[in-house]
């Protein structure tokens, strides 16, 4: 990667803002999935274990510039606590005087979690005032918050104008594994793309098709590309404003000599409900009132020879509608394949929320090689786009004086 990271930085006594993604759902008032919290700390533990004075950052929901109760932090701080084995304290906002002294008040080796930075509209705007005070808490800058790098916001550009802008651990490990899916990937390679749209990923299936060698496609936008064949698809889910756009997709894929899997079976129902009536039926076939909610084993058998040699795996969206249990037997399937093909020494990156909890359902996360916690980010950065809290931070060959911290005078002047 080609950027300074945490490890280049020597942080003892400095106090370090460090933007994170604590993005994360909330129920009765407590974190019911803590990945991404568990994934911020290696570079917390990283800082603090170099008497750093660690002042994070992050937004929860959309509360629209409004003090929102129910987004508030204190959970994802009660849980990092625990996570840390030390207490980590969050503030009333983020700005006031409180929080100014909170910040005052830091020793080496303490964390302070501010109030969820979306309760300022002035966040979302990158408004330059904002980040100014913002940076006046901290003499460095990391983001370790990769899933919020496709946003230019106070936090993630406006604060990284204003100090010297280092990635976080996440961030390098995220780069480093997405780069690799488009610098330079192990050959063969194949992209698994589901999901919903095909709209959403068009510009990701337009550059992928100048690297991969195979590509599956599943989930409603595999819908899509049933119609652009000329297949019925029933009342399934599908674009069909979009059709065109697959038959381009599918030539440019032939003309490249890419092997494409659509499926051959499937599994409809009646309704996209729980407890409903299904079948499976070939994809030739589909009744006029049902939907498609999943491949069927001899689609699923396509995909598992398909990949039988592959040695570098892409994958983002669910093969069927995941969120209904009895539906989501096509993409835990997947994921299983996938861990056994990582296991065999393949590259294998997961991306996408559906995709990833059929991971972590099933306990395979360990075996992946990378699970990223960038959603539109990482789409965005498979598309081949710079991202703006990336592109903000630090070059490695950058002259060493621009690595010092910015004089506390000349903050808030710039």
């Amino acid at each position: 990667m080609d950027k300074l990271t945490v490890n280049d930085l020597d942080a003892q006594g400095k106090r370090v803002f460090v933007r994170v993604d604590f993005n994360v759902p909330l129920e009765d008032g407590r974190v019911t999935d803590d990945s991404r919290i568990r994934a911020a700390l290696p570079t917390i533990r990283h800082l603090i274990g170099q008497g750093a004075r660690v002042v994070l950052a992050s937004h929860l929901g959309r509360p629209g510039g409004k003090v929102q109760d129910g987004l508030r932090l204190r959970p994802a701080g009660e849980r990092l606590s625990q996570l840390l084995r030390r207490n980590v304290p969050v503030t009333g906002d983020a700005l006031g005087v409180g929080t100014e002294d909170a910040v005052r008040r830091l020793r080496p080796g303490e964390v302070l979690l501010l109030e969820n930075l979306r309760f300022h509209a002035a966040e979302e705007k990158n408004d330059p005032k904002f980040a100014e005070q913002l940076a006046r808490y901290a003499d460095v800058y990391v983001n370790d918050a990769f899933g919020t790098a496709h946003r230019a916001h106070a936090s993630t550009v406006g604060i990284a104008k204003l100090l010297p802008a280092y990635a976080g651990l996440l961030m390098e490990a995220e780069i480093a594994a997405l780069s690799k899916l488009l610098e330079n990937p192990e050959h063969p390679y194949a992209a698994i793309l589901g999901g919903a749209k095909v709209s959403g990923k068009l510009d990701v299936l337009r550059n992928l098709l100048t690297k991969v060698d195979v590509l599956v496609l599943g989930g409603g936008m595999a819908n899509t590309f049933l119609l652009a064949q000329g297949r019925s698809v029933g009342k399934s889910l599908a674009e069909h404003d979009m059709v065109d756009e697959a038959r381009r997709v599918l030539a440019e894929a032939e003309k490249r000599g890419i092997q494409v899997v659509l499926p051959v079976d499937v599994i409809v129902a009646k309704e996209v409900t729980r407890g409903t009536e299904y079948k499976t039926l070939p994809a030739e076939k589909i009744p006029a009132s049902w939907h498609i909610v999943d491949v069927g084993k001899q689609t699923l058998a396509l995909i598992d020879e398909a990949l039988a040699d592959v040695r570098t795996v892409v994958w983002n969206g669910p093969i069927g509608v995941f969120e209904i249990p009895v539906f989501g037997a096509g993409t835990r399937q997947v994921a299983a394949l996938l861990a056994d093909k990582a296991d065999a020494g393949a590259t294998v990156v997961v991306g996408g929320g559906d995709s990833v909890a059929a991971i972590q359902q099933q306990g395979l996360a360990d075996r992946m090689t990378h699970i990223s916690t960038g959603g539109g980010a990482s789409l965005e950065f498979l598309e081949g786009r710079e991202l703006p809290g990336v592109a903000v931070l630090l070059d490695r060959e950058a002259d060493a004086a621009t690595t010092q911290p910015v004089p506390a005078a000349a903050k808030g002047s710039r």
